[in-house]
C-alpha cells in the first residue's frame, strides 16, 4: 500500500501551527451580542420565583430569558432518559444549573445584568454519595427517586463457584471524579436565519446529536436547524452532552433578538458546568483454585451519576459487559447501578466506563497472584483468554484474541519478570526510594456494539482538475480523524493528499455518520469511504480502459491510472474529463451498517461487539517512602489496533492516554465542599505536566480485522485505560501497600487513606 500504514503529516497541521485554523471564539459576526448564563447559588434547591425585570432594564441588554421563554421541550438528554433542563424551572440540582440567560451587547454589561437577577429560592438537602443516594431515606433529587439505571450479567451459577473455590477474596475499591481538562473551553456562535431557522457554529462534538436537541427544545424541523463544526481544541468526550445545552442556551438568545449571539465560557464556568467522568465504587468478590484458575466473580458496582442521566445509561453498560476483564470466568454476576446525586453530573469521557472497572479488576489480579504466591504475568497467562473462548456475556470472541499477545510483547520489552522479583525482594530494604514495576492489561468492544444502531456515511466527490473532496461527519478533536480519512481517499482512489480536501463538518451539508464516539471513528469511517470509492472506481476504471486497454484490476496511484497488464497508464483527471464528457457520475455516497449485535437485558447476555481490542500496559516508578511521592520512571505501552493506518497518529494516541492514565492513577481529583466544587481552574485541579509524563515506549501490534477498513479497528480509549492500574500495581511492587483509592497521591500513598479537607 502506498498510504495506509505509512507516518503521514496531519492534513491539518499547517493551519493549527500558523493560528489560521479557525476555533469558535475566533467567530465574529457584525451586531453580534454576548450571551452569559445566571447560574444557581445553591446545588439542591426549590425555585419559587425569578425576577429579570432590573436586568431588563439595564442598558445594552437586549434579553433576559427564564424556562418559560422556552417554547419547546425543556428536557433533554442524548442517551435514554430525557431529564436536563435548559433553563431550570421546579428545580436546581447541581452549583451549574441555568436559572436565566442574558444577551447583551458586550461581555461586561452580560455580568452585571446577571448579578441584577434575583431568584428565591428553598434550598434543599443535598446527597453527594452515590450509595447513599440510593438508600430509602435519601432526599430525592428527581421525583421518580435517584436510581438511574440498573444493569447486570449473569454467568453460571455463582453459589455453585464460590463453594470451587479454596481462596475467596473481597475488596471495595473507589474511583474519583475526572474533569476532562481540554485546552479550549466550550464556545459557540448562534445566528437567525431568514427563514426563520438557526445556524450554530461552534466545538461540538456530535453535531447531528446537536440538532436534535435543538429541533426539541426551540420546536423547530430539522431542516430548519443548521450545526457547522469548527476546529475543535479537545474535547475527551466532554464536548458531547453540555455542547449541545450551551447550543440550545445560545439559541433561544439568538433566536429571541434576532441577532447573533455567542457565548463562550470562561474556564471557571466550564468547570462548574461541565460534566465529568463517573467516581465508582466497585465491590469484587473473587474466587480461586489452588492451581491458579478463577472460577467464580461477583461484582456490584456503584456510579455516582451527578444531577442528571446524561450518558450513565451508556456508559455503565459497557463496565457491566468487561467487568471481569479479558478472563475465563465460568461464574458471574455482576450488577451496576448508576445514581443521582447533587454533583456535576456524569457522562462520556475517553474509556467511557472502562478505566474504573480496569483499575479495580487489574489490581486485584495482582492480588489474587500474590495470594497463592505467583508472579502476577503466570497468573494472568493462566486465566487470560484465548481464541474461541466465551465472555461473561455468553459471547464467543470473534476472530484471533490477541490479548497473550500484547501482554507478551510488554514483558519482554520491560524486562518485566526480573525486575519484579528483584524490586520484591528490596521491599524490606531500608532505602527512602523504591522502585517497583507493575502490569495491567484490557480488552475492550469496539463501536457502539449492542448500545446502538451503529453506522456511517460520506460523499466523495471529484473534480475536473484530478482533485477530490470527502464530506462525511466524524469530527476530528485533534485525534488526527481527517489524516486518516484523506489516507483512505488518497490509497483508494490513488490521489497525493495534496489533491484531497476534507470538508468542515455542517449537518446542512455532510451525511450523519453517527457520533463520534466509542474509538468508532477510523472503522465506521473508512469503511463508509470504501464504500463510495469503489463505486466511483468502477465508473472510472470503465472509462479508462479506452485509454490504457481493459484490465482485470487497474491500479491506482500517484494520481495516474495504470493497467498493470500492458504497463500503460493515464492521469485521473484525463479520465475525470472523459467521464463528464459521458456525464457519467463522479459523486457517490458510501454508507456502512456495522455488524450485527445483541443485548438481553434480563438475563445480562448478548453478542456486545461485533470485534475486539486488547491491550496491556507496564509501569516503572519510584516511591519516596518519607513523602509519599510516585515518580513514574517508564511506561511501556502494547495496543492491538487491527492495522495502524497512520502508525504516529496511534503513537500519538498512546502517549496522550498514558499521561491521562497517569493522572487518573496519581494526580488529577475534581473535588466539592457540601456537593459545592472547589477545583474551578487548573490552579488547584491538577493534571499531569511535560515534568510528570515519563518515557513512553508505544508498541503496535497488528492483526489487521476483516471488519475493519484495511483491517483496522480502533486505539483513541483503550490507550487512557491501562496506565493507572499498572501504577497502583507498581507501587505496591515496590512497597508492598496495596493501593485501592484513587487519585494515589501523597497521603494515600504515605498513609493508606485520603485526609478529610
Amino acid at each position: 500500500m502506498k498510504v495506509i500504514g505509512k507516518n503521514i503529516p496531519r492534513v491539518d497541521a499547517l493551519g493549527k501551527v500558523t493560528g489560521r485554523a479557525v476555533y469558535a471564539d475566533d467567530i465574529k459576526i457584525p451586531g453580534m451580542l454576548y450571551g452569559k448564563v445566571v447560574r444557581t447559588k445553591y446545588p439542591h434547591a426549590r425555585i419559587l420565583s425569578v425576577d429579570v425585570s432590573k436586568a431588563k432594564a439595564l442598558p445594552g441588554v437586549y434579553a433576559v430569558l427564564t424556562a418559560k421563554d422556552i417554547p419547546g421541550s425543556n428536557r433533554v438528554g442524548v442517551a435514554i432518559t430525557k431529564d436536563q433542563p435548559i433553563i431550570a424551572d421546579d428545580k436546581v440540582r447541581y452549583m451549574g444549573d441555568a436559572v436565566a440567560l442574558i444577551a447583551a451587547r458586550d461581555m461586561k454589561t452580560a455580568e452585571k445584568a446577571a448579578r441584577l437577577v434575583e431568584v428565591q429560592y428553598e434550598p434543599l438537602p443535598v446527597v453527594v454519595d452515590q450509595e447513599e443516594a440510593l438508600s430509602p431515606n435519601a432526599p430525592k433529587i428527581h421525583e421518580k427517586g435517584n436510581l438511574i439505571c440498573h444493569h447486570k450479567v449473569r454467568k453460571g451459577n455463582i453459589e455453585h463457584g464460590f463453594k470451587e473455590a479454596d481462596i475467596i477474596v473481597e475488596r471495595l475499591f473507589k474511583t474519583q471524579m475526572i474533569e476532562h481538562s481540554y485546552i479550549e473551553p466550550e464556545s459557540v456562535v448562534a445566528e437567525p436565519l431568514e427563514d426563520g431557522g438557526v445556524r450554530v457554529t461552534g466545538c461540538m462534538q456530535n453535531i447531528y446529536t446537536t440538532r436534535r436537541v435543538l429541533s426539541a427544545v426551540l420546536n423547530l424541523p430539522l431542516h430548519k436547524i443548521e450545526c457547522v463544526q469548527t476546529h475543535i481544541g479537545g474535547s475527551f468526550g466532554g464536548k458531547d452532552d453540555s455542547m449541545n445545552i450551551i447550543a440550545s442556551r445560545a439559541a433561544l438568545l439568538a433566536l429571541k433578538t434576532n441577532r447573533p449571539v455567542k457565548i463562550t465560557y470562561t474556564r471557571e464556568e466550564s468547570m462548574i458546568d461541565s460534566y465529568k467522568r463517573h467516581p465508582y465504587k466497585l465491590y469484587y468478590k473473587i474466587g480461586l483454585k489452588k492451581d491458579g484458575s478463577i472460577c467464580a466473580m461477583e461484582i456490584k458496582i456503584f456510579a455516582n451519576g451527578g444531577a442528571y442521566a446524561s450518558m450513565s445509561e451508556f456508559v455503565t453498560w459497557r463496565s457491566v459487559v468487561q467487568a471481569t476483564g479479558p478472563y475465563r470466568v465460568p461464574n458471574v454476576s455482576t450488577d451496576i447501578y448508576a445514581a443521582y446525586t447533587n454533583l456535576n453530573y456524569t457522562g462520556a469521557m475517553r474509556g467511557f466506563g472502562s478505566p474504573q472497572i480496569i483499575l479495580a479488576n487489574e489490581t486485584l489480579m495482582d492480588e489474587c497472584a500474590q495470594l497463592l504466591g505467583i508472579d502476577p504475568y503466570t497468573f494472568r497467562k493462566k486465566n487470560l483468554f484465548v481464541t474461541g473462548d466465551t465472555t461473561a456475556t455468553g459471547q464467543v470472541l470473534p476472530g484471533y484474541v490477541s490479548i497473550n499477545d500484547v501482554v507478551d510483547a510488554v514483558v519482554r520489552a520491560s524486562d518485566y519478570l526480573n525486575k519484579w522479583r528483584m524490586y520484591k525482594e528490596r521491599q524490606g530494604e531500608p532505602a527512602v526510594k523504591k522502585r517497583g514495576i507493575g502490569l495491567a492489561c484490557s480488552y475492550r468492544g469496539v463501536s457502539l456494539g449492542a448500545e446502538g444502531a451503529d453506522f456511517g456515511s460520506c460523499v466523495v466527490n471529484l473534480q475536473e482538475d484530478g482533485t477530490a473532496t470527502l464530506s462525511i461527519g466524524i469530527t476530528d478533536m485533534g485525534q488526527g480523524a481527517r489524516t486518516a480519512q484523506a489516507q483512505f481517499v488518497s490509497e483508494l482512489l490513488g490521489l497525493t493528499l495534496d489533491r484531497i480536501k476534507v470538508l468542515e463538518i455542517n449537518t446542512s451539508r455532510s451525511p450523519d455518520s453517527g457520533p463520534t464516539v466509542a474509538s468508532r471513528g477510523t472503522l465506521i469511517a473508512g469503511n463508509a469511504i470504501k464504500d463510495a470509492c469503489s463505486k466511483i472506481r468502477k465508473t472510472l476504471e470503465r472509462v479508462a480502459t479506452d485509454f490504457v486497454g481493459a484490465s482485470q484490476e487497474f491500479v491506482f496511484e500517484d494520481n495516474m491510472i495504470i493497467n498493470p497488464g500492458t504497463k500503460e497508464s493515464v492521469p485521473i483527471e484525463r479520465v475525470i474529463r472523459e467521464c463528464v464528457k459521458r456525464k457519467l457520475p463522479l459523486s457517490e455516497a458510501g454508507f456502512y451498517a456495522a455488524p450485527y449485535t445483541n443485548w438481553h437485558e434480563e438475563e445480562g447476555q448478548g453478542l456486545a461487539y461485533f470485534t475486539y481490542v486488547y491491550g496491556a500496559n507496564i509501569a516503572e516508578v519510584e516511591v519516596d517512602t518519607e513523602t509519599g511521592k510516585v515518580e513514574v520512571l517508564k511506561v511501556w505501552s502494547a495496543h492491538e489496533v487491527g492495522r495502524a493506518i497512520n502508525p504516529e497518529g496511534v503513537k500519538g494516541q498512546i502517549y496522550g492516554g498514558v499521561a491521562m492514565g497517569l493522572g487518573l492513577g496519581l494526580i488529577e481529583e475534581f473535588e466539592f465542599k457540601d456537593a459545592v466544587p472547589q477545583t474551578i481552574n487548573f490552579d488547584e485541579y491538577l493534571i499531569p505536566t511535560s515534568m510528570d509524563v515519563p518515557e513512553v515506549v508505544p508498541i503496535i501490534v497488528e492483526n489487521p480485522d476483516p471488519v475493519g477498513p484495511f483491517g483496522a479497528k480502533s486505539v483513541g480509549e483503550p490507550a487512557n485505560e491501562l496506565a493507572a492500574p499498572a501504577i497502583l500495581n507498581a507501587i505496591f511492587n515496590a512497597t508492598g501497600k496495596r493501593i485501592t483509592e484513587t487519585p494515589a497521591n501523597l497521603e494515600v500513598v504515605l498513609l493508606g487513606k485520603k485526609l478529610k479537607k
